[in-house]
């Protein structure tokens, strides 16, 4: 997928949890864990704005453009 989901690498460097960053930004676990393995399909911009917020970031430092056939 030429889109990269970088949650996990964020989340690493501010040593949250996964249950921790779901609470903070209104979704079930399951859901972020969705979002982070970058099997969603899309992103509300209210949930992207909310994962900016917990975790100090912008979104480019939670999702990347890779062309195809690039390893990761």
């Amino acid at each position: 997928m030429p889109i990269t989901v970088d949650i996990d690498v964020m989340m690493a460097k501010r040593k949250m949890s996964v249950g921790e960053l779901a609470d903070r930004i209104g979704i079930t676990p399951a859901n972020l864990a969705v979002l982070k393995n970058g099997r969603a399909k899309a992103v509300r911009f209210t949930t992207l704005e909310a994962l900016c917020e917990a975790l100090d970031c912008q979104p480019g430092d939670l999702l990347r453009w890779q062309p195809a056939g690039d390893p990761a």
